[in-house]
């Protein structure tokens, strides 16, 4: 589904990913792992298109996407729910989960379902709610645009051990249905129960690549690039 080929990213003149590669296929749960700064959000954003690779190949499906802009890759079928959350905070709940809604299984009512408590805050602004709130927020308007593949950064950073639960909860309810996923989270134990496979970024590289069950048995590469 998406295939990213030795790209390399730059701010500036300052080089941050050096030949980077990396797939999803379709179904998957895959994750990027690495300490801050090791180049996992560029990796994002040059997928998105937001912060364009000047070398390599991004495709998705097949079709380049490297070098269109960032609505066009999202009509391609990828959503992001970025780090930061970054919901509309003078918009409501619900304004918030229809403005970029495309037609589709996800809608209104099934975002509901998946966060009833969106529903109950559904008239409250998006500077009004919880960390956590806003976290679901993020998740439900990108489900709302119907993505084929769904990129999460840092999906639970800074939520309370419960709002951390619901939204594994949440994604292992995605998984279940078929959604194809690229994660981004500090929390080791639940993507490896979540995740098909993953990739270990350090300085702008991939470092290491494998399963679940690999990584669980390489205590060594999470000491040495993940520090725990």
């Amino acid at each position: 589904m998406l295939t990213v080929e030795g790209i390399e990213t730059f701010y500036g003149t300052s080089q941050v990913l050096f030949g980077l590669s990396l797939e999803v296929a379709t179904g998957e749960v895959v994750t990027l792992l690495g300490r801050n700064g090791m180049g996992k959000t560029t990796t994002v954003r040059s997928v998105m298109g937001l912060t364009p690779p000047r070398a390599g190949t991004i495709r998705f499906d097949g079709t380049v996407i490297s070098g269109l802009p960032s609505f066009r890759v999202a009509q391609a079928g990828l959503g992001l729910v970025p780090e930061g959350r970054q919901i509309f905070a003078n918009l409501t709940v619900r304004e918030n989960l229809v403005a970029t809604a495309r037609h589709g299984p996800w809608d209104l009512a099934a975002i509901h379902e998946l966060f009833p408590r969106l529903k109950e805050r559904g008239g409250n602004m998006g500077n009004q709610l919880s960390g956590g709130e806003q976290q679901m927020l993020a998740i439900g308007r990108a489900l709302m645009t119907n993505p084929r593949l769904i990129i999460l950064d840092e999906a639970t950073e800074g939520l309370a051990p419960l709002i951390r639960q619901e939204i594994w909860h949440c994604l292992d309810r995605l998984k279940a249905a078929g959604q194809s996923i690229l994660l981004i989270d500090k929390n080791i134990e639940p993507m490896l129960r979540l995740a098909d496979r993953h990739y270990v970024i350090e300085k702008g590289r991939v470092v290491w690549s494998g399963t679940s069950p690999e990584l669980a048995a390489e205590p060594d590469i999470r000491q040495r690039y993940l520090g725990v």
